[in-house]
């Protein structure tokens, strides 16, 4: 998810998107821990995907102040 599609989303999208987010990481946790992860890369892309849209949700919340 890129940091452009994360602006179009309204503030209540964006934490939608977080919650999922979140839950993905969570399984993909569970899955490297029991050794059923194949593709290792996703957890990072995932993190960095939740600390894009926090960043967003910050950014909203600052400009609706």
């Amino acid at each position: 998810m890129k940091g452009q599609d994360l602006s179009k989303l309204s503030a209540s999208e964006c934490q939608t998107q977080l919650l999922a987010l979140l839950e993905e990481q969570f399984k993909l946790r569970m899955q490297h821990g029991t050794g059923q992860l194949a593709k290792t890369a996703r957890l990072r892309g995932v993190r960095r995907d939740i600390a894009r849209v926090r960043t967003e949700i910050s950014k909203k919340a600052k400009v609706s102040q």
